[in-house]
């Protein structure tokens, strides 16, 4: 079902939707209201819903649908406003399952591969999570993809000067053992979900965040990424903000990817530093889990600890290859507690991972392996 007051947005996405294999257009409505009012007859898996629309907004109509059909999907579309954006992390905490930014303008929208790439994949991937498994805890709702099938080509796989080594331990998940180095630095990357499952991680990493800086990359637009940035600050009794380039990576601080930039580090006469870069996408992602994880590798080498979270595709699985290889350690989120398992999927299916956790597991993992426990 799409609920869009746009006409041309409206149009577009009945058309993507109806053309796309496996997919089934079952309503395409101009508000709220009619959502709600055409719901049971309709009986839609996924809703794509607008965020501003007359009679009744995106945000008033989600706990309704919800109401009437709790498994019910429902992703967000809004524009790239502030007040938007905020209503669209707002809405993820309400039960919606995700969110589709637009482009900045109807013409965008129909010029903008990269948004018909994004609607198709996020309705197909979280319609058949829907289908296949119970939803996450954390959320009212939530949708699973297949099993990733991205993998590192052979038990070696070279990832820029890095050699990955066979993997040391042959468990389910073909774990690594960790290594003995305690970790000085955390990295965290996530996509889909990742805002709920950033908001309850960060809010129990107080002990990690007063000795170690940590480094997010959440796959999120301009604007958005300010917005989350002051959710996870009020999640956390530590300072949360988006990086800026060139400042000093330092303990006690969390810092976000800016939405529309890859976040780096680099040493800069003998110290760490945040480097911003525009160059172009990796894993169709801008910012990119790969580019934060293996600078990362490149200047702190032993002491990384790298967090594989929920999330479609497979971005951060060579970044964390990098990690591993460069002496560091790996933990993906589970397949349970993901919303969906792509990310961390691809990255434990390619044998990185010294450990798969459920979410509510991690925070307290961390916080033991940077006090010294050596598992």
């Amino acid at each position: 079902m799409v609920v869009d007051d746009a006409i041309v947005v409206r149009s577009l996405l009945s058309r993507w939707i109806g053309e796309a294999p496996g997919l089934k257009l079952v309503a395409a409505l101009r508000n709220g209201r009619e959502a709600v009012n055409q719901l049971e007859h309709a009986a839609p898996d996924v809703v794509v819903l607008d965020v501003d629309m007359p009679e009744l907004d995106g945000i008033s109509t989600l706990p309704l649908l919800l109401q009437k059909k709790r498994d019910l999907v429902v992703i967000m579309a809004s524009a790239l406003t502030r007040e938007n954006a905020e209503v669209s992390l707002k809405a993820l905490s309400l039960g919606a399952a995700d969110y589709i930014p637009k482009p900045e303008a109807e013409g965008g929208i129909m010029t903008s591969a990269n948004f018909q790439r994004e609607v198709i994949e996020k309705i197909r991937a979280l319609g058949v999570r829907r289908r296949q498994r119970p939803l996450p805890a954390f959320q009212v709702r939530r949708p699973l993809a297949g099993r990733a099938t991205r993998r590192l080509a052979g038990a070696v796989q070279r990832v820029g000067k890095w050699r990955v080594p066979e993997p040391a331990d042959a468990s389910q998940f073909n774990l690594r053992p960790f290594p003995i180095a305690i970790p000085r630095v955390l990295l965290v990357g996530a996509s889909t979900g990742g805002p709920q499952a950033l908001t309850r991680l960060v809010s129990r990493l107080d002990t990690v965040t007063d000795s170690a800086p940590v480094l997010i990359t959440q796959h999120m637009p301009a604007t958005f990424t300010t917005i989350l940035a002051e959710h996870l600050a009020r999640a956390s009794t530590r300072p949360v903000r988006e990086a800026q380039d060139g400042e000093p990576v330092l303990a006690g601080t969390i810092y976000i990817a800016p939405g529309g930039k890859h976040m780096l580090v680099e040493r800069r006469n003998g110290t760490a530093v945040i480097a911003l870069d525009d160059g172009p996408p990796v894993n169709f992602c801008k910012p990119a889990v790969d580019r934060l994880f293996v600078s990362a590798a490149e200047v702190w080498g032993q002491w990384n600890l790298a967090l594989v979270l929920t999330g479609m595709g497979s971005d951060g699985t060579n970044g964390a290859a990098a990690v591993v290889a460069g002496g560091g350690s790996v933990i993906a989120q589970d397949e349970a507690t993901s919303v969906i398992w792509g990310m961390p999927g691809s990255a434990v299916e390619a044998g990185v991972c010294s450990a798969v956790l459920p979410l509510e597991q991690i925070a307290p993992k961390v916080v033991r392996l940077f006090l010294g426990a050596k598992s």
